[in-house]
């Protein structure tokens, strides 16, 4: 008999906050400029800008002085100047000058909060939790993608704005069984889920899929346009919910991350960075590197259309489940797939875990 598992959908889950102690991405490296830009991570405002070096910087958004946002204003050397009254920041959130400062007046003492970043994987990563965290024993690190700058791999990203809580996107990455929705665009099919594997900080879930996709030919590619191509083979279908992010391995030519921003309790922002693998062309590795990535680079973004049109269909489904959800909060989901309960787990243990190290504090 098929066990039939209830998924807690009460308040602890749906509106769970996040563990901020881990690596975020909050913006892709090409979209940072010397012009600031504002973005959010769990209702915080944030101000990133690159100083006269080319270094990204973070700053809370909000001036001190009127509480106007400093992404409004410029950058100036390596300061960030209010387009309301000209006062200036370094990058460690202190007031370095105000224009009408008067000879016998000294510069006021405020100070905003400045988050740690790291540029990385052609994304900028943002820790906003408690900085002695990042140097203790094992100190926290971002989810690395060994693949974007490896020349045997071909990238594209996807942007997800969806108008509900985490917690939906998780499960939809976790749910293979999903693959339903995605006929005309998946490359797997029928998965079957052969086991679990749980710790403090990851969800590992192990499926088989029937796959018609393999990048051994140059016509390859033709597969995902002309079904009749198609031929199906065994394939092992991989998904990690490593919080706050998600990793999936599908044979040996695809791989695919879900990099994590979430906004509030009902809205979540996330990249989609698919990887497509070249390893199956002997003839390519033996070409002078420039000509590599030359390729790699102009074969960046070849399957973001397909990406754009699964995300469309996820996201139609999510933001009808918070919906549903915010109409009867009461009522609860009946869930067949036991990888949904473990991640639920995962997320709250997250937050609990926060909770006691402040208590301990």
């Amino acid at each position: 008999m098929t066990s039939v598992y209830r998924v807690v959908q009460s308040g602890d889950v749906r509106s769970l906050g996040i563990n901020p102690n881990h690596w975020y991405v909050v913006a892709r490296s090409i979209n940072v400029s010397n012009k600031p830009v504002t973005v959010t991570l769990w209702k915080q405002a944030i101000a990133l800008y690159r100083d006269s070096m080319g270094i990204v910087h973070a700053l809370e958004d909000r001036c001190p002085h009127r509480r106007v946002k400093l992404s409004h204003g410029q950058v100036i050397g390596d300061e960030l100047e209010c387009a309301y009254h000209g006062w200036r920041f370094n990058s460690f959130g202190e007031c370095a000058a105000v224009p009408y400062l008067a000879e016998n007046q000294k510069l006021p003492n405020c100070k905003i909060r400045h988050y740690p970043v790291k540029e990385q994987d052609g994304f900028i990563w943002l820790f906003p939790g408690d900085v002695e965290m990042l140097h203790i024993t094992s100190p926290l690190q971002p989810m690395g993608l060994l693949e974007w700058e490896n020349l045997n791999y071909i990238a594209s990203v996807a942007i997800i704005n969806c108008n509900a809580h985490y917690s939906y996107l998780i499960e939809n990455l976790m749910d293979m069984y999903h693959g339903h929705l995605h006929q005309d665009y998946q490359a797997w099919a029928s998965a079957e889920l052969q086991d679990i594997h749980e710790d403090d900080n990851c969800v590992d879930v192990h499926y088989t899929a029937q796959s018609y996709y393999k990048i051994d030919k140059i016509w390859s590619i033709s597969q995902l346009f002309f079904p009749a191509l198609r031929r199906l083979h065994p394939e092992p279908l991989d998904v990690s919910y490593i919080y706050p992010h998600w990793a999936s391995k599908l044979g040996q030519d695809f791989k695919i991350y879900c990099l994590l921003c979430p906004v509030n309790e009902t809205e979540t922002k996330a990249y989609l960075v698919h990887f497509t693998s070249l390893n199956s062309f002997w003839r390519l590795h033996k070409l002078p590197l420039l000509f590599r990535k030359f390729v790699k680079d102009s074969l960046f973004g070849s399957a973001k259309k397909l990406l754009d049109a699964l995300v469309r269909q996820d996201v139609l489904m999510i933001e009808e489940e918070q919906q549903a959800y915010l109409q009867n909060p009461e009522i609860k989901n009946y869930e067949l797939n036991r990888a949904l309960v473990s991640v639920q787990r995962l997320m709250k243990s997250q937050v609990n875990s926060l909770t006691t190290v402040q208590q301990e504090l």
